[in-house]
């Protein structure tokens, strides 16, 4: 006796996406954690909890029912699990169940893998203010190969008839998001590429080394800790401090003006050293300059690889839309001019909206406007 199995558009089917879907998304958490902070994603195999290193059992582990069941702490030291762990497994359980109800099976697996890259960068880019480019490295080539195989994936709102049009409408979206935020990127840089700090009286300030081997290096003034990525955004990037008082390795030298690169140091007698040759460097200071963006790079190459999917059209929708959500967002959070607002989970965002319905308001907007 043969067994029936349902037809591939029955609503059965969404059962097994979603289980799938909550399944990833548990990965992604570990991507997550692990990937800012440089540790292997495959080693340790097994989850641990960050606090007590704890390795995680089967049933700790189970998509949606373990954070439930242990009541979001966890089972060996009673630490509290972020929230934000059940909510990615539901986030990523219902977009895989929407994207298996709404597009064509050839392309099911492909966008599955968009929703999975978004989902992670945007919680990267909202916990330590970066995007990794070899995730969106990754997502690029993988939107390319999705408009070949699905070519009016990078035109919703039009139709594409081969896969070479399909093709050359991801390049086209790539090179518009990539370029139209490098474009802000390099404008702003010009326009706001430094923050003057001034002190009425001298001010400690002193290089501190990551505590847990995973977080980067700090530079800490007046209390203030900012990290080491925040400030070197470029190898062209230089730190200025108008030191009063230099302590290299414990040892008081000249004071006066240092000039921190990333991997570098010239003090203020000339002399370079390297960072990884110093032991502590430390000091007074009334002041510095600290190198900013407007925008970083990591949103180039997010909305880069958001326009591989989704075409130079996705790409203003994305803009368009990313930019209300953020001033929104701003607005409720009472967020203030000059404070940084992770820009990659609006992008994210308002791809999403893009690809589930969101391009049906821009073919209704251009023809609103008679094209």
């Amino acid at each position: 006796m043969s067994l029936m199995y349902p037809a591939i558009d029955h609503w059965f089917w969404l059962i097994p996406a979603g289980v799938l879907g909550a399944c990833i998304g548990s990965f992604l958490n570990v991507v997550i954690y692990r990937l800012p902070l440089g540790i292997s994603i495959s080693k340790p195999s097994r989850s641990f909890c960050p606090i007590c290193h704890n390795q995680l059992t089967f049933w700790q582990n189970i998509p949606l029912l373990s954070w439930l069941c242990l009541r979001g702490k966890c089972a060996h030291c009673s630490a509290p699990i972020p929230f934000r762990y059940l909510f990615v497994e539901i986030v990523v359980c219902i977009f895989f169940m929407l994207v298996w109800w709404g597009f064509p099976l050839q392309v099911v697996i492909i966008l599955w893998v968009m929703i999975a890259l978004l989902v992670a960068i945007t919680w990267i880019d909202a916990e330590h203010l970066i995007i990794p480019t070899r995730l969106t490295w990754g997502g690029s080539i993988v939107g390319l190969i999705a408009c070949a195989v699905w070519p009016r994936l990078s035109h919703l709102t039009g139709s594409q008839d081969t896969w070479l049009q399909g093709v050359s409408s991801s390049a086209i979206g790539w090179a518009a998001g990539f370029f139209g935020i490098w474009f802000v990127v390099e404008l702003g840089k010009k326009a706001f590429g430094k923050k003057i700090l001034k002190y009425d009286k001298d001010v400690s300030w002193y290089l501190r080394e990551s505590q847990n081997g995973h977080e980067p290096m700090h530079f800490v003034i007046d209390g203030v800790e900012i990290p080491w990525w925040d400030i070197f955004s470029r190898k062209t990037d230089h730190l200025i401090i108008d030191s009063t008082k230099v302590l290299v390795d414990g040892i008081l030298t000249t004071s006066g003006q240092l000039f921190l690169q990333e991997d570098s140091i010239t003090l203020p007698d000339g002399k370079v050293r390297k960072i990884e040759d110093l032991v502590s460097l430390s000091g007074l200071a009334r002041g510095a300059i600290l190198p900013r963006e407007a925008m970083g790079m990591g949103d180039a190459h997010l909305l880069g690889m958001i326009g591989a999917f989704l075409g130079w059209t996705g790409v203003c929708f994305t803009i368009f839309a990313a930019s209300l959500i953020a001033l929104f967002a701003a607005i409720a959070g009472r967020i203030g001019f000059g404070k940084q607002l992770p820009f990659g989970p609006f992008l994210s965002l308002a791809a999403i909206i893009w690809l589930f319905g969101g391009w049906r308001i821009w073919r209704w907007y251009v023809q609103l406007l008679g094209y």
